[in-house]
């Protein structure tokens, strides 16, 4: 309820019920003191609930007696001073999110007769930062960076004043009093200015083609004009980022469905407050460049998330490639001084702002599956927001997440603080970011765990982060595990469920890496109970930056061999360089760095090296992405063979019949959009009988599916309808990305129902 106007509204409700009294913000909780009738005092504490503002969360209500010190009669009704610091015992506070320009604040920015008009950082207490700027609960001014920008008498009154909606805004500002815009050109253009000249110059410098770094509401975002291929290509060429698609930015929903398919579910997300950036199925000749999302089945479109950003729309008319302002797997930057520094080599200029920015906040991605949101990055305007823990942590615990797409969690209780995407945990840059966000939540929402969830894995940064820790109790949860256990608790399952977890790669209980699992679970353990067939990794990690690797793996060191799948191999081999060919075989053969793994994205990287679509990936699961993309045309296309098998006491997915039948097909003419499509619909029904089998021999209905594959919206949307016409529950991700990105909350869910269950 802190940062939505929950006091504001407070302060009208009660003066409106003729009640005496004060509301103030008390360690991050909102305290009410409250005399008058007793039927007033019901409405009051019937219609905070049922009349909130739009943004708040009303968690709980409690009421007691003040017992003799009730404010006197005839005293009025006022918003109280904030107390600090928060009383010992008290429930950890709440940030909250960054949110979108209201509709209000838009007109009044492009009003010529409004005070603020064109002025970048106009905000209210439905809008703006928020998260970004908190320095410690409670939520004032004082304790954010708008402490360095004192009222002016305009804005001060708006803030004292109950009827204005800027009342106890606390990032209010205007031209007079508040941050200001500035620019630093690199070459060949203006080299400093200042205000409304600051923002000419970028948007000079952007229809000529350049690159500008600009300061959002997170970090810094780079930007370039989205229709013009060759500031794409060059982008993409000073990124380091040849293939992974970027996100556009848009004026609107009219402009995103010029775009791509946009369904009304598509539309709210786009709206909502939280502007994340949504996927969505591109149209074909589009206004967009090629290269800004090649081979890919989705387009990111996003709408301005600040007044800043829209500006740049309005004035340039024409869409915008926004992405992170980083070199590609760096931490996005956030210091002035750092993004020049590491920022100098991509953009040709710089507009930032003297407002600091207290957080790292990337832009989220959202999608709709089975027409519910589903996160796929969860960053600016969701994170912070706390989630529920459906089992307590009786003590406070931090989970420290995997190794890609890293975010960390921090619980205390029912309620679990999931920290906004960092990265991959690879460097030392990223191990930076991650602690200085974790250290920063922790002090704000006064979290001290007492306990630490991580990884089995040894090799991740941040299960070595956790070995360093000074806790009472280190409490490992497994990859694939922490995976589903993430989809059930944010649908609040706490008794036995099936988790299905298809993903690239961790560390499983017998020392191999796992990745396409089945499990009988419950959120405090979990047992196998079927899986993929392995294949090894030729080279470990090479494998994986090579799917022409891993589909060798696949001919040559199948666990369930058959003979005849190499030989319909031969169009492939012949394509791969003779060395590679022979030198992987002979290390399959040998077992000489070969790890062997059960995933599910392993073997879709092996597919669609077989199909021609990608040898080599730059991007974790580009290969399988860029399968999806073709398979997407080919909607309706028959399941290829596939079989089941008993091996050490689970059931066994064997893809040696899908994978002849494929090489066959493709031997034959097939095409590969179709045989990809084909490969999907295995993958689906194969997925349906080995869950409908375990509903039959456990008794269980409700099935969890979590994992990066998940992310393969063909796939799961696929798995879902088999699974509902099935008679069983599917549930997916929501509030937290299905990939490594929803691992820490997973980890935090099941150390505490660990915890709990001792």
């Amino acid at each position: 309820m802190q940062g939505v106007g929950f006091r504001p509204f407070l302060y009208r409700l009660a003066r409106g019920l003729g009640l005496d009294g004060c509301v103030r913000n008390d360690g991050g909780v909102v305290v009410i003191e409250a005399a008058g009738p007793a039927e007033a005092l019901r409405a009051l504490v019937a219609r905070l609930r049922t009349e909130a503002p739009v943004q708040a969360r009303v968690a709980d209500v409690r009421v007691s007696e003040l017992h003799g010190r009730a404010p006197a009669p005839g005293t009025g009704f006022r918003v109280g001073l904030s107390i600090r610091p928060r009383p010992a015992g008290a429930a950890p506070g709440r940030i909250p999110p960054d949110l979108g320009t209201c509709d209000r604040c838009l007109a009044e920015l492009f009003d010529p007769g409004d005070r603020r008009h064109r002025y970048p950082f106009v905000n209210c207490t439905d809008c703006g930062p928020r998260a970004t700027i908190v320095d410690a609960l409670p939520y004032d001014r004082a304790r954010t960076s708008m402490r360095e920008f004192p009222m002016c008498a305009g804005c001060a009154a708006e803030y004292a004043d109950p009827a204005d909606r800027r009342f106890h805004a606390e990032p209010i500002a205007c031209p007079a009093c508040g941050p200001r815009l500035a620019w630093h050109g690199v070459c060949d253009t203006v080299a400093a200015a200042h205000g409304d000249d600051a923002l000419a110059a970028a948007e000079h410098l952007i229809r000529r083609g350049g690159v500008v770094a600009l300061k959002g509401l997170g970090g810094y975002q780079l930007v370039c004009d989205a229709t013009d291929g060759t500031a794409v290509a060059r982008l993409r060429e000073r990124k380091h980022r040849p293939a992974k698609p970027f996100a556009v930015m848009v004026d609107g929903v009219a402009t995103a469905r010029r775009l791509a398919r946009v369904g009304g579910a598509e539309a709210a997300l786009l709206t909502s407050p939280a502007r994340p950036v949504v996927l969505l199925a591109p149209l074909a000749g589009g206004l967009v460049a090629d290269a800004v999302a090649p081979g890919v089945p989705r387009l990111g479109l996003f709408l301005p998330t600040t007044p800043l950003h829209h500006l740049l729309l309005a004035d340039l008319a024409h869409p915008l490639v926004v992405t992170s302002g980083n070199v590609s797997d760096e931490p996005i930057v956030v210091d002035d001084d750092e993004a020049r520094r590491r920022l100098a080599g991509i953009a040709d200029g710089f507009l930032g702002h003297d407002r600091a920015i207290r957080s790292r906040y990337d832009d989220s991605v959202t999608r709709v599956v089975a027409g519910r949101a589903s996160l796929v990055r969860r960053a600016r305007g969701y994170a912070p927001e706390p989630i529920a823990l459906p089992v307590p942590a009786r003590t406070p615990l931090l989970a420290v997440g995997a190794q890609l797409k890293h975010t960390f969690t921090l619980a205390a209780g029912g309620t679990a603080f999931v920290g906004p995407h960092t990265g991959d945990l690879e460097q030392q840059a990223t191990m930076e970011a991650f602690t200085a966000n974790l250290a920063q939540l922790s002090r704000v929402v006064g979290v001290t765990p007492g306990a630490v969830a991580h990884d089995l894995h040894p090799g991740y940064l941040s299960t070595q982060y956790a070995a360093a820790l000074p806790v009472g109790r280190r409490i490992a949860v497994q990859h694939h595990h922490a995976h589903v256990a993430s989809c059930a608790a944010e649908h609040g399952v706490t008794g036995r469920f099936i988790g299905v977890a298809y993903d690239g790669l961790g560390l499983g209980d017998d020392g191999t890496l796992w990745g396409g699992e089945v499990f009988v679970a419950d959120l405090a353990s979990y047992r196998r109970v079927a899986r993929f067939a392995r294949a090894p990794l030729p080279g470990g990690e090479a494998a994986v930056r090579r799917p022409a690797r891993m589909a060798l793996g696949y001919l040559f060191g199948s666990e369930l061999p058959d003979e005849r799948v190499p030989r319909a191999a031969e169009p492939f081999l012949r394509r791969l360089p003779d060395r590679e060919v022979v030198t992987v075989r002979r290390m399959v053969e040998r077992g000489v760095n070969c790890p062997v793994a059960s995933s599910a994205g392993r073997l879709f990287d092996a597919v669609a090296a077989l199909l021609g679509v990608r040898d080599d990936a730059t991007y974790e699961g580009e290969a399988a992405v860029a399968l999806e993309a073709l398979a997407a045309g080919f909607a309706g296309a028959p399941e290829l063979p596939w079989r089941l098998t008993a091996r050490d006491g689970l059931v066994v997915y064997d893809p040696s019949p899908t994978l002849l039948a494929l090489l066959d097909a493709a031997r034959d003419g097939a095409g590969a959009g179709p045989l990809a499509a084909g490969f999907h619909a295995t993958i689906a029904a194969v997925t349906v009988a080995l869950c409908a089998d375990v509903a039959a021999r456990h008794g269980l209905r409700t099935v969890c599916l979590s994992g990066g594959v998940m992310q393969n919206q063909l796939l799961v949307e696929a798995v879902v309808g088999g699974l509902a016409a099935a008679g069983l529950e599917p549930l997916v991700n929501e509030l937290v990305p299905g990939n490594d990105g929803g691992i820490s909350y997973g980890q935090a869910a099941v150390a505490a129902a660990r915890v709990r269950k001792r």
